[in-house]
C-alpha cells in the first residue's frame, strides 16, 4: 500500500496536475478532496469529465465516474468485486475504492486517453426496437454505423502512416527537389525552341519528329502486342502439349490396363474425391470459418493493453487447470473395463486418424506429381527453346539418326553450291565497288547542280523521305503477314482440338458401360467391406480386451513376486538375528569363562563399567575445579594487577630518564659536553 501511495503522489506533483503533495497531506486528504483529484485525473483523460464536483449531486457523480471507468474497461480489486459496495465506497469516497483507481490511471494515462478519445466514436448508440421500425429512423441509424466503420478505417490508415516513418518534411523536400527540376527542364525547352527556330524549315522538321515519335510509340505497341500474341501461342502450345500428353496416357492405359484395374483405380480415385469433398475439406473450410470469425471479433474490440492481456492469459491459464482437473475425475469416475463402447471409439479414432494421414501422403504426392509433370514441361520447353525441339528418346532417336544421315548427303551438296555462290559473291561485290564509285561521282555532280540552283540538301532530304516510308510499308507489310499467321495458327489448332475430340468419342462410348460394371462392383465391394469392416471390430475388439486381462495378470504377477523376494530377504534377515541370539545364549551359559566374555553382553558390560568409572572420574575434577574456581579468580586478578602495575612503573621510569637527560653535562676528558 505505501508503495501504491508513493507513485500517486510522485505522478500528481509532476506535469500536468502539480498538486505538490507529500504522503502526510494526501493521506489526510477529505473523501470530497479526494473525489476532485479523481475527477481532475479523469478530466486528464477525458476533457468532457472537466466539472466541480460540489455543484453536482453525489449519485450523478458516481454514475458518470462509474460510466466512464467501465468504458476505460477498469476492473475493482477482489474485495472489491461487487458493484453495490464498489458504488458506495465511490460515493463517499473512500480510500481503499480510490486509491486503486488512481493508480490504475495514473499507470497507464496515455493508452487510456486513446481509449476514451476512440470511445466518442466507437460507443454506440443503443436504439430501442421499436423506434428502429421506422423507416428514417433505420436509414439514419445505418449511415451512422457507416460512418463509424469508415472512422475505423481512417484511424487505422492514420495509425499505420504515423508509424511508417514518412515525414513531411522530407515530402516537402522531395516536392522542391521536383519543382527545381520541371523548372529546368522547362528552361532546356526554351533554349532549345530557340535554337531550332533559327534553322530554316524548323516546323517540317519538328513535324518529321513528331510522326517519327509517333511512329516509334505505335511500333512499341505493336511489338507488345506481338509479344502477348507470342505468349498466347506459347500458352496454346503447352495446353495442346498436355492434351497430348493425357490423350497418349489414356492410350497406353487403355492398352496396357484391364477393366478390372481401371475399375479399381477409378474406385480408389472416386473413394479419395468423396473423402476430400464430403469429410476433409468441410472439416478445413469450417476450421477456417471459425478462425475467421474469430480474427474480425477480436479486429472489431478495441486495442487491449499489457495489463488486460496480462489477465486474459491468468483466465486461460485458470481454465486449462480446471478443464484438466474435469478430465482427470472423468477418467478416475469412468472405468474403461465397465465401458464398453470405448473399444469402439478408440478404434474408430486410429480408424480416422489413419484415413486421414494416408489422405494427406496421397494429396502431398499428387502435389509432388503435378511439381514434377510442371518441371517435366519446364525443362521441355527450356530444350525447345535452345535447340528448336523437344527432348528426343528411344524410337525417335534412331529415327533422327537416319534424318541426319539423309541430311549429310544433302549437306554435302548445299557445301558445293555455297562454293559457287561464294565465287559469284565475289564478282558481284566488285560490281558493286564499281557502282559505287560511279554513284559517288554522280552525287558530287548533283550537289554541284544543287548548290549551283540554290537548292542544296533537296536530294537528302527526298531520300530519307523515301527510306521512312519503305520502312513504313515494311511494318504494315509485318503487321499484316503476323496477323495473318496467328489467325492460320488459331484455326489450325481449332482444327486439331475437333480432331482430338471426334478420336475420342469412341473411347468414351466404350467406357460409359465400364462405368455401369464401375457402379455394381463398387457396391459389391461396400458391402463385402462392410462385413470385413465388422467382423475385423469384433475381432479387434476380443484382442484388446484379451491384452487389458494380460496386462492385469502381469502386474499382479509382478506385485506378487516383489512381495515373494521381500518375504525371502526378511525371512533371511530373521534368520541371522536368531543364530545370533543362539550363539549368544551358548556362550553365556558356558562355564567357560573365555567364552563369557566374549559375549555382547559381557563386552557391553564392560564398556558400561568403563563409561561410568569415567564419568566418576570428570566428576571429581570437576567438583575439584568449583572449589579451586573462586582462588584461582582470585590469584589470576591479582597477577593481572601487578602486571599493570610493573607496567606503570616501567613508563614512568622511562619519562623519568627521557627527561634527565635533555640538556645534561658530561665532563669527560677535562671537557664539558652538554647532551640535548
Amino acid at each position: 500500500m505505501s508503495e501504491q501511495l508513493k507513485f500517486i503522489v510522485e505522478h500528481l506533483n509532476k506535469d500536468p496536475f502539480k498538486k505538490n503533495f507529500n504522503l502526510i497531506t494526501f493521506d489526510s486528504l477529505e473523501p470530497m478532496q479526494l473525489l476532485q483529484i479523481l475527477n481532475d485525473v479523469l478530466a486528464e483523460i477525458d476533457p468532457k469529465q472537466t466539472i466541480d464536483i460540489r455543484e453536482e449531486m453525489p449519485d450523478q457523480t458516481a454514475k458518470r465516474m462509474f460510466t466512464l471507468l467501465g468504458m476505460l474497461k477498469y476492473k475493482p480489486p477482489g474485495n472489491m468485486s461487487e458493484p453495490s459496495s464498489f458504488r458506495q465506497g465511490l460515493v463517499t469516497g473512500s480510500k481503499p475504492v480510490i486509491h486503486p483507481i488512481l493508480h490504475w490511471l495514473l499507470q497507464r494515462i496515455t493508452e487510456l486517453k486513446k481509449r476514451a478519445y476512440l470511445a466518442r466514436f466507437l460507443v454506440k448508440l443503443e436504439v430501442p426496437a421499436e423506434f428502429l421500425q421506422d423507416d428514417v429512423i433505420t436509414d439514419t441509424y445505418h449511415q451512422y454505423e457507416e460512418l463509424v466503420e469508415g472512422f475505423k478505417t481512417y484511424h487505422k490508415e492514420c495509425e499505420q502512416l504515423k508509424s511508417s516513418g514518412f515525414s513531411t518534411a522530407e515530402i516537402r523536400k522531395d516536392i522542391g527537389a521536383m519543382e527545381e527540376e520541371k523548372d529546368q527542364l522547362i528552361k532546356r525547352v526554351e533554349r532549345l525552341k530557340k535554337r531550332v527556330e533559327s534553322v530554316s524549315n524548323h516546323q517540317r522538321m519538328l513535324e518529321l519528329a513528331r510522326q517519327l515519335r509517333v511512329e516509334k510509340e505505335r511500333e512499341e505497341s505493336l511489338a507488345q502486342q506481338k509479344q502477348e500474341q507470342k505468349n498466347q501461342l506459347f500458352q496454346a502450345e503447352q495446353r495442346l502439349q498436355r492434351s497430348q500428353q493425357q490423350l497418349k496416357d489414356l492410350r497406353q492405359a487403355a492398352a496396357d490396363a484391364k477393366p478390372e484395374s481401371l475399375m479399381k483405380r477409378l474406385e480408389e480415385e472416386i473413394k479419395f474425391n468423396s473423402y476430400m469433398v464430403y469429410d476433409k475439406l468441410p472439416k478445413e473450410l469450417e476450421s477456417k470459418r471459425r478462425m475467421v470469425q474469430y480474427l474480425q471479433k477480436v479486429v472489431s474490440e478495441p486495442a487491449m493493453g499489457q495489463a488486460e492481456l496480462g489477465e486474459l492469459e491468468d483466465k486461460i491459464r485458470e481454465n486449462n487447470i480446471e478443464i484438466n482437473l474435469l478430465i482427470e475425475k472423468r477418467m478416475m469416475r469412468n472405468d474403461p473395463m465397465d465401458d464398453k463402447l470405448s473399444l469402439f471409439r478408440q478404434q474408430a479414432s486410429i480408424i480416422t486418424r489413419k484415413k486421414e494421414a494416408k489422405a494427406e501422403e496421397l494429396q502431398e504426392a499428387r502435389e509432388e506429381l503435378a511439381a514434377l509433370d510442371r518441371e517435366l514441361n519446364q525443362k521441355n520447353s527450356q530444350a525447345r527453346d535452345q535447340d528448336g525441339d523437344e527432348v528426343i528418346r528411344g524410337d525417335e532417336l534412331k529415327r533422327f539418326v537416319g534424318k541426319l544421315r539423309s541430311k549429310g548427303t544433302v549437306f554435302k551438296k548445299k557445301r558445293q553450291e555455297i562454293t559457287e555462290l561464294r565465287a559469284e559473291y565475289g564478282v558481284l561485290q566488285r560490281t558493286e565497288e564499281i557502282l559505287k564509285q560511279r554513284h559517288e561521282v554522280g552525287q558530287q555532280q548533283l550537289q554541284s547542280m544543287e548548290a549551283q540552283k540554290g537548292i542544296s540538301g533537296y536530294s537528302d532530304t527526298q531520300e530519307e523521305l523515301e527510306r521512312v516510308s519503305a520502312i513504313k510499308s515494311e511494318l504494315d507489310e509485318m503487321k499484316g503477314r503476323s496477323l495473318d499467321d496467328m489467325s492460320e495458327m488459331v484455326k489450325k489448332l481449332n482444327s486439331t482440338i475437333v480432331e482430338k475430340k471426334s478420336a475420342l468419342a469412341p473411347i468414351i462410348k466404350e467406357l460409359r458401360p465400364l462405368r455401369q460394371q464401375c457402379q455394381e462392383l463398387t457396391q459389391e465391394y461396400e458391402e463385402k467391406k462392410a462385413q470385413y469392416d465388422s467382423c475385423a471390430a469384433g475381432l479387434e475388439s476380443n484382442r484388446s480386451k484379451l491384452e487389458q486381462e494380460v496386462r492385469a495378470l502381469r502386474e499382479e504377477m509382478a506385485q506378487e513376486e516383489n512381495r515373494y523376494h521381500y518375504i525371502n530377504c526378511m525371512k533371511e534377515i530373521i534368520e541371522m538375528q536368531m543364530q545370533r541370539a543362539a550363539e549368544e545364549m551358548k556362550a553365556y551359559v558356558s562355564p567357560d569363562p573365555q567364552e563369557r566374555r566374549k559375549t555382547i553382553r559381557e563386552q557391553y558390560m564392560k564398556n558400561i563399567a568403563e563409561q561410568e568409572s569415567l564419568g566418576k572420574k570428570l566428576r571429581e575434577q570437576q567438583k575439584t575445579v568449583r572449589e579451586s574456581h573462586g582462588p584461582n579468580m582470585k590469584q589470576v586478578k591479582m597477577w593481572r594487577n601487578l602486571e599493570q602495575l610493573m607496567e606503570c612503573k616501567r613508563q614512568c621510569f622511562l619519562r623519568a630518564q627521557s627527561q634527565a637527560s635533555i640538556g645534561q653535562v658530561i665532563q669527560e676528558g677535562g671537557e664539558d659536553r652538554l647532551v640535548l
